[in-house]
């Protein structure tokens, strides 16, 4: 089991997003932290660089997070509109 860490200046972002929306990014929390960082079964995920992640939660929005190798810690980093995304 791994151990997820979002960070507060976005739980305040993640407040104003849609409640289906929050109901995807704690879906995605979830298997992050059954099943760790790699997450192919989210839509369009795919590895964005040297240990980062992201996936789409709705057609709009996007959730990104990293985890060093072999690390039992993950930490979201973003989750907002994919316009802002921080790829």
């Amino acid at each position: 089991m791994f151990r997820v860490s979002i960070k507060n200046k976005m739980l305040k972002d993640v407040s104003k997003m849609p409640n289906a929306i929050q109901e995807n990014l704690t879906a995605l929390v979830e298997d992050l932290r059954d099943k760790g960082p790699v997450q192919p079964d989210w839509p369009n995920y795919s590895k964005i660089g040297k240990n980062k992640y992201h996936c789409h939660l709705a057609h709009k929005w996007v959730a990104c997070w990293r985890s060093e190798h072999k690390s039992l810690i993950i930490e979201v980093y973003y989750a907002g509109s994919r316009e802002n995304g921080p790829y």
